[in-house]
C-alpha cells in the first residue's frame, strides 16, 4: 500500500493505525497538500488527505473510503478480531463514531489545534501560514472538555467504544486524540476513564510508529512517547 499522507492530520493517522493492525506493508508519502503539486492535483483535485494506493488499484480517496476497502479485502486474515463487526446496527454503531471522530472531532478540536500550531509553521505565508489564532485555539480547548466527556461516557459504560471488542472506533478516537496530545492539549484530568482506554491503545505495536513522529520546529509534550504518563 502507498499512503500520501500528513503526519498530523488524524484522518491520516486513523488510517496507518489500521494499516498496521492489518500487518500490510505501507510506503509513506509526505503529501504537502497545501503545494497543490501538479501529479497530486491530477488525481485528486480535492486535495484530500489520506490517499491510497493498494497496488495498481486507486486512487483511494478519504479516510473512510480507505477503511471500509481494507476491511472487504484484509478483514477477514484477522479472523476473530477484525475491526469491523459482522451485525449491521453494530456496523452502523462503528461508523458513527468514526464519523464523529475524524470530522465533529477533527473540525472542533484536531484540525484547529494541528493548523494553528504545526500546519502554520510549515506553509507559507503565501498560502495561509502564519501566528496562531489565540481565538481559534481558546476554542479548541473549552471543545475537547466535551468531547472528552463523551468518551469518558462511553469509556464508562462499554469494554471498548462501539461494544465490546476493538474496532474501527477506538482506532479513529485513538488518531484524533493523539495529534491533541502531541501538542499537550488534551484535558486528560477530565475523565480518568478516557485516560486508561488511550493508554491501552497507546500501547499496540500499531501505535509505535505514531509517537515516534516530530513536527517541524514544534516538539512534542514530554509525555508523548510515554506509554505510563
Amino acid at each position: 500500500m502507498i499512503l500520501h499522507h500528513h503526519p498530523f492530520l488524524a484522518p491520516c493517522r486513523f488510517v496507518r493505525l489500521l494499516l498496521a493492525e492489518h500487518a500490510i506493508d505501507t510506503e509513506l508519502v509526505l503529501e504537502p497538500f497545501w503545494e497543490e503539486r501538479p501529479a497530486f492535483v491530477a488525481v485528486n483535485p480535492g486535495l484530500t488527505l489520506p490517499m491510497a494506493f493498494d497496488g495498481d488499484r486507486g486512487p483511494l480517496i478519504g479516510a473512510g473510503v480507505v477503511m471500509e476497502y481494507v476491511d472487504e479485502r484484509y478483514g477477514e486474515l484477522r479472523a476473530g478480531s477484525r475491526l469491523m463487526p459482522s451485525d449491521p446496527f453494530h456496523r452502523a454503531e462503528v461508523r458513527r463514531l468514526v464519523d464523529w471522530f475524524l470530522v465533529k472531532f477533527e473540525d472542533e478540536v484536531a484540525s484547529p489545534f494541528v493548523t494553528e500550531r504545526i500546519l502554520k509553521v510549515e506553509i507559507p505565508s503565501r498560502r495561509g501560514g502564519g501566528a496562531p489564532d489565540s481565538t481559534l485555539l481558546r476554542s479548541a480547548r473549552q471543545n475537547a472538555l466535551g468531547h472528552m466527556h463523551y468518551l469518558g461516557a462511553l469509556t464508562t459504560a462499554r469494554p471498548w467504544l462501539a461494544g465490546d471488542a476493538l474496532t474501527f472506533a477506538d482506532l479513529a478516537a485513538a488518531a484524533a486524540l493523539s495529534v491533541v496530545d502531541y501538542l499537550g492539549e488534551t484535558p486528560w484530568d477530565a475523565d480518568p476513564a478516557v485516560k486508561a482506554w488511550y493508554q491501552t491503545i497507546k500501547s499496540r505495536p500499531a501505535f509505535r510508529a505514531l509517537l515516534s513522529d516530530k513536527a517541524r520546529l514544534v516538539a512534542p509534550a514530554r509525555h508523548y512517547a510515554d506509554l505510563d504518563f
